[in-house]
This record gives C-alpha cells, structure tokens and sequence, in this order.
C-alpha cells in the first residue's frame, strides 16, 4: 500500500478544525492529521515528523537549513551560515587556490567551475547563497575592461553570463530562498540596465526581490559597500510576500582598525623607501591636476577604504603609519583575514601565498554582514515553518 494518501472533498468543519490545530499546537497539517489518525487507530509507539519548541522567542530560535555555496570563494557565506544552524551540502568554486584556502577551513574540496556542474548533482536546499562574480559589473573593472576594448556586464561571456548560470540552477531547484552578493555598482552599471535584466530574471523565476546596498563599517573596521539580494520563492513556498528587513548596525562603539592589527608584524611588510617615495610623488602628481588619486594613509582609530583583490600590488589603498621616520606598512594577510571579518582560530590558518591570500581576501564577503543579514532570513524561516512545519517544497520537479 502507498504511503502517500489522497483525501478529496474533505468537509469544511473538518478543514477548519485541522487549521485550528495548526496554529494551537504549532504542527504542520501533514502532523496534525497522522497525530489524529495515530490516535484514531489507538497507537502510541508512532513518532511523528519533525516538532517545533512551543513559543520559541522570536528573535534566538534559529531553525536549522540546508545550503549551497556557489562562486564560493573562501566561504564568507558557509562561516556565516554554519553560526546559524545552516548545513552546507554543496559548494562551488572553480580558483584552485581558493579550493586550497576551502578545503583548510572547511575539510571539504569546492566542486570545480560551475558550467560543468550537472543539475543532479546538486542536492536539494532551502538557502542558495552565493557571491556571483563582479568584475565586470564593478566600477575599476568596467574602467579596465573599457579601456581595453574589452566587453563587460552580460556581454562579458566569461562572467558577466554566469548569473544565467545561476538562473537556471534556481529554475531547477526552486530552493526557498537566493541570498546573493555582489558589488554596490551592480545596480548602477550600464545605466541600470544590468540590474533591470537581473531583477526581471528573478521576478519571472516567481522570487520576492530584496535589494539592499549595506556598508560592512557597522561589523568590521573597513569601509565596504555591498549590495545584498535576499528572496523568496512566491511559487511554493512564501505566497505572501513576507517580512523581511535588512539588518541595522549594530549598536555600540564602532569597530576600530587598531583592535585587528598585530603588535609585531613582520618586517617585510613595511614599504621600501623608494615604494614609499614613489606613492608620494603618484598621489602629489594627482592632486596637482585635481584628481583623488593617491595612497590610503589610515586612522587606526577609525576604518579603512575597501580591501580590493590588487592589494598585493603595493598596498596603497591601506597602509599603516609607522612614525614620522619610517615608512608605512601594508597590512598582513591574517589583518586582512581579521579586516573582513573572518575571525575564528581556522582562518588564521592561511595556507596560500600572501599574494593569493590578499587576492581571495579582497574578493570575499563579509562574514559577519552575511550573518546579520542570515539572522533576519532564518526570522522568516523561523515564522513559515511555525506556520507550515515545513518550507512546502514540491517533489518531482526538479531536475
């Protein structure tokens, strides 16, 4: 006999006596109605589905989910979303030195690039998170590409295509959630026109859209703009929009770039004289011609500008006053680590070069942010399954 059963014309006081019991006892229908047939058939051995604390408080209750991580980078969004009860089960990165950087911290090796990805081969999941590529979506590299004749955005056939990717990942799995990152010129770029063609993507893909751009200077000590896009799937499973809000910073002192820099770093980080005294003469070169071009000599007791993946050039957009007769230094790569927010003992464990570790440092996202941002997704999480008992995702349609 087939464990699933249909039960057709069922009697309206029965329908609302099932919803009653919803909302009483904080099941799902599939458990309200097996605890009545359990009861009806005088057996007391049968262990229901998955229960739900009563009146949970609604701001620490975090419900456990599955997640994947796709352009993953060195894991910005599983270090977050592992805080919160999630349970990564796939992840995707095609870099084999951020694989390296991954698999240290993680204990798990990144599938490769995500083209070659077959859509079986990704487990169903409740959360799809995912920084998708911004350089040709990011001001210095439409500047770049521009300048070389070069295309950019969705013209960019290397990366600028790969949101599609993602599109058709999302399309297969329908997963309840997108949490998605990118640069804060992603809405701004190409006259708006890129984020028109992503936003009308994922309004057609049936997603309640949430954009947000959010400075990482609220949890870490760096000034860092980016855009966050949360959704919902209105298809299946949030049919009411629901009530997401981005997080506010959070209250207290703000973060000080003193409290992650080392008390003695190594001296190879300190710039050379001539380096030090060509950055000077670059930037005096600039404000003589009216541009803002120049070095980033920062307040340690404030925040510094962005952390870029050219960091390992020469440092100048961060740099360390050393005193009035020494040169500035660049930060080290655990600073840097500690700079985004990766702060737990693993990620000190840096296992790349210190070019690649500034690389995949400036690349990353910003853990604490996504996890601020991911505590406000599981508030939703928390209130649909108290609702439904479960996110009501279909079977038999994925791919």
């Amino acid at each position: 006999m087939p464990k699933q059963l249909l039960v057709r014309d069922v009697p309206d006081d029965i329908v609302g006596w099932i919803a009653s019991e919803k909302t009483e006892r904080r099941l799902s229908q599939n458990e309200v109605i097996l605890d009545a047939l359990v009861r009806a058939c005088g057996k007391k051995n049968v262990t229901l589905p998955l229960q739900f604390p009563t009146n949970p408080p609604a701001d620490t209750f975090l419900p456990p989910f599955s997640f994947i991580d796709l352009f993953a980078g060195i894991g910005g969004f599983r270090s977050a979303l592992s805080k919160l009860n999630g349970n990564c089960v796939f992840s995707c990165e095609w870099d084999e030195h951020s694989q390296k950087t991954y698999k240290a911290w993680y204990g798990e090796k990144p599938v490769g690039d995500i083209k070659d990805v077959k859509l079986k081969d990704i487990p169903r999941h409740d959360i799809l998170a995912a920084g998708f590529p911004c350089q040709p979506f990011s001001i210095a590299g439409v500047s770049k590409r521009q300048s070389l004749g070069m295309a950019h955005g969705f013209e960019c056939a290397t990366q600028g295509n790969l949101f599609f990717q993602l599109a058709t990942i999302i399309a297969a799995k329908r997963p309840p959630v997108l949490f998605l990152e990118n640069v804060k010129n992603l809405k701004s770029h190409d006259k708006g026109r890129t984020w028109e063609v992503i936003e009308k993507t994922l309004d057609d893909l049936d997603y309640w859209i949430f954009p947000q751009v959010i400075d990482a200077a609220g949890w870490v000590p760096q000034h860092r703009e980016r855009v966050y896009i949360v959704c919902f799937d209105k298809k299946v499973a949030f049919r009411q929009k629901p009530n997401f809000v981005f997080p506010e910073r959070p209250e207290g002192p703000r973060p000080r770039l003193a409290d992650i820099l080392e008390e003695n770093p190594d001296p190879k980080y300190t710039l050379t004289p001539h380096l030090w005294s060509y950055l000077q003469k670059y930037a005096e070169g600039h404000r003589l011609k009216g541009n803002g071009f120049g070095f980033g000599l920062v307040d340690v007791e404030g925040v510094s500008r962005t952390l870029s993946a050219r960091y390992y050039k020469d440092g100048s957009e961060i740099l360390i006053p050393q005193g009035p007769n020494r040169p500035p230094r660049r930060l080290t790569p655990r600073e840097c680590a500690k700079l985004m927010g990766f702060v737990d003992e693993r990620h000190q464990n840096i296992v790349v070069s210190d070019t690649q570790a500034y690389r995949q440092f400036g690349n990353a996202v910003c853990p604490p942010v996504v996890e601020a941002v991911g505590r406000e997704i599981s508030k939703v999480l928390a209130a649909k399954l108290m609702e439904n008992g479960c996110l009501l995702k279909k079977t038999g349609t994925e791919k």
